[in-house]
C-alpha cells in the first residue's frame, strides 16, 4: 500500500513563502509522475498547481507561473513545492499525488496523500 505524507504547511502573510514537502512510501517501484494539487476553500475541484514527472519536465498552473518550483528529492519518491511570493488566493488544501506509469500531467493519479493546510492572510 502506497501511502503520501504532505508537511509544510501554514499560515504565512501576503509576500511569504513556504515549503511544502511530500513523502511516498510503500512504492516497491519508482512514481513516474508526482504532482500538487489545490482545493481553495468553498470549491469541490481540486485543481492542479504543478507537475514532474521522473526525466524531469515539469507542468505549472498560470497562476503560478514564476513563485511557485516543484522538484524531486534525492530520496526516491518525495516531491517538493517552493511556493514564493505567496497571495490570498493561494489558500487552499494542498494535496501531493502519484502515479506509478507515465500519463499526462492531468491523467488519474493513483495516490493521494491527506492534504495540508496553506493559509495566506495578514
Amino acid at each position: 500500500q502506497v501511502r503520501l505524507v504532505e508537511s509544510g504547511g501554514g499560515l504565512v502573510q501576503p509576500g511569504g513563502s513556504l515549503r511544502l514537502s511530500c513523502a511516498a512510501s510503500g512504492s516497491r517501484f519508482a512514481l513516474n509522475t508526482m504532482a500538487w494539487f489545490r482545493q481553495p476553500p468553498g470549491k469541490q475541484r481540486r485543481e492542479l498547481v504543478a507537475g514532474i514527472i521522473s526525466g524531469g519536465s515539469t507542468n505549472y498552473a498560470d497562476s503560478v507561473k514564476g513563485r511557485f518550483t516543484i522538484s524531486r528529492g534525492n530520496a526516491e519518491n518525495t516531491v517538493y513545492l517552493q511556493m514564493n511570493n505567496l497571495k490570498p488566493d493561494d489558500t487552499a488544501v494542498y494535496y501531493c499525488a502519484a502515479r506509478q506509469l507515465r500519463g499526462g500531467f492531468t491523467a488519474p493519479y493513483d495516490y493521494w496523500g491527506q492534504g495540508t493546510q496553506v493559509s495566506v492572510s495578514s
